[in-house]
């Protein structure tokens, strides 16, 4: 089975999200989708968090129960890092063929990650467009360093079964909604109500 890895805060999980999974469903022929929501992510500042529960139900309200699944898996197993719960997650499904799915926010900031270079060599990943990102993600530090591993957008198909390292960015089109936005015009809703 090819599975997709979504991992986040989903603080909260919103169409940026939604329209992430629908594009790699297409274009890396995933049966599944995982929403991986972190119990508390380490590069991120605590104050402004929503409780773990709160930004698991928004996650699970953009997933179908059956092709995209939302989780707190982390939460369960006690792992804080992304390695520690990928090698987890490889030792418990052998047989999953797992990509990781990441905005181009995040191959920008991928050398912050703890172990980030054993992540590459671990799984194969899908890098998606996000606006005034995308030429800083592709020109940034863990981009060169893997170069050699970057596959065309035409094995974006296959790309679960190639052996890491290996990588795709795929050209598609991009959606402008963060969670950040979100949370800053919800904050403004509530102090215009008040």
């Amino acid at each position: 089975m090819h599975i997709g890895l979504l991992g986040g805060s989903f603080n909260p999980a919103h169409g940026g999200h939604r329209h992430i999974i629908n594009l790699a469903q297409r274009h890396l022929r995933l049966q599944q989708v995982w929403l991986l929501v972190s119990p508390g992510n380490p590069l991120k500042a605590g104050s402004g968090m929503a409780p773990l529960a709160q930004r698991l139900a928004s996650a699970r309200d953009i997933a179908d129960g059956r092709h995209v699944l939302a989780s707190a898996i982390e939460a369960s197993f006690g792992t804080r890092y992304t390695i520690e719960t990928l090698r987890r997650l490889q030792r418990l499904f052998p047989r999953a063929h797992f990509v990781w799915l990441m905005g181009a926010d995040i191959l920008e900031e991928l050398p912050r990650w703890r172990r980030w270079q054993e992540f590459v060599q671990r799984i194969p990943f899908a890098v998606l467009p996000r606006p005034s990102y995308n030429h800083r993600a592709l020109s940034s530090h863990a981009a060169r360093r893997f170069a050699y591993a970057r596959r065309n957008a035409r094995s974006a198909p296959v790309l679960a079964e190639l052996k890491a390292p290996a990588w795709v960015f795929l050209c598609v089109p991009q959606h402008t909604a963060s969670a950040s936005a979100i949370r800053a015009s919800e904050g403004e809703s509530h102090s215009q109500a008040a």
